[in-house]
């Protein structure tokens, strides 16, 4: 894919970068497969706030993926590479032989015309979706499940991939785009291939205003803070934030602390994602 440099006819082009639409194939959406996508700028279920500075931003409509790749032994031929807003990666338009459609995540190498399938003894090609334990070792995947059946959780934004590394014991060994090597069952599916969109990360925005666009609000730092508003707040000038380590506007560490509470999964984790 190809990454388009605007020349500096505004301050506002100068030095953005965006990534071309000619891999994309249609400009609408297929209208049975998008819903509405209520604009909850950053809040939980309860209405709270929960991730700061997000609000406003384009309007989104939400393109349903079939995450599950629950269609085992029926083949599916793409019918078009499309510009999903709400992620990173392209999605793809796959039309099943009995009528079905459906988006799948957009894997890199993978165009329109070509067939996919998913099924538990498939050929490992690129956009097949099959159980790990048919995986060769040292293929390349993406989309993987860590609960069966509940479809697929990780891997899946912009020119990511996980490699098998080994199978024992009823569990495959993965190692992620982290870094971190983990046991997942072998049951689980995952899809051949790695996330297509890998420019993705070479984007620019050139402006304020395009995070604007995105939903991503104003970030102020502490230090310009007053010390009512932030513990880094306050001083003469330019000063140091005056602490032991960093804080939290509410004054728990932060910028490197660790706050993993998830203690049900450690035994699955082999290596971790932090080098010591």
């Amino acid at each position: 894919m190809a990454l388009i440099r605007s020349k500096p006819t505004t301050p506002g082009e100068r030095g953005r970068v965006r990534l071309s639409s000619d891999d994309l194939t249609v400009s609408k959406p297929k209208k049975s497969l998008v819903k509405a996508k209520p604009q909850r700028a950053g809040r939980a279920a309860n209405g709270r706030i929960s991730v700061r500075r997000r609000g406003g931003g384009a309007k989104r409509q939400y393109r349903v993926i079939d995450f599950k790749r629950d269609k085992k032994d029926v083949p599916g031929q793409i019918a078009s590479i499309e510009y999903d807003p709400n992620r990173s990666c392209r999605i793809a338009l796959v039309k099943y032989a009995d009528g079905d459609w459906r988006y799948i995540l957009g894997p890199e190498g993978l165009g329109v015309g070509d067939m996919i399938v998913a099924g538990d003894s498939v050929e490992p090609r690129t956009g097949n979706a099959l159980p790990l334990r048919a995986m060769p070792t040292g293929t390349l995947v993406h989309n993987v499940e860590l609960q069966l059946g509940k479809g697929g959780q990780i891997v899946r934004s912009a020119g990511a991939a996980a490699q098998v590394l080994a199978k024992e014991g009823g569990y495959t060994l993965l190692r992620l785009p982290s870094g971190e090597t983990r046991q997942v069952l072998d049951t689980c599916m995952a899809t051949v291939g790695q996330v297509g969109n890998l420019d993705h990360k070479n984007v620019k925005l050139g402006k304020a205003g395009r995070s604007g666009h995105l939903g991503r609000r104003p970030h102020v730092r502490g230090v310009a803070m007053n010390p009512n508003d932030h513990p880094h707040g306050g001083g003469e000038g330019r000063s140091p934030i005056g602490m032991p380590g960093p804080k939290t506007p509410w004054g728990k560490p932060t910028l490197g602390y660790r706050t993993r509470k998830n203690k049900r999964s450690n035994t699955f984790i082999v290596r971790r994602r932090h080098k010591k």
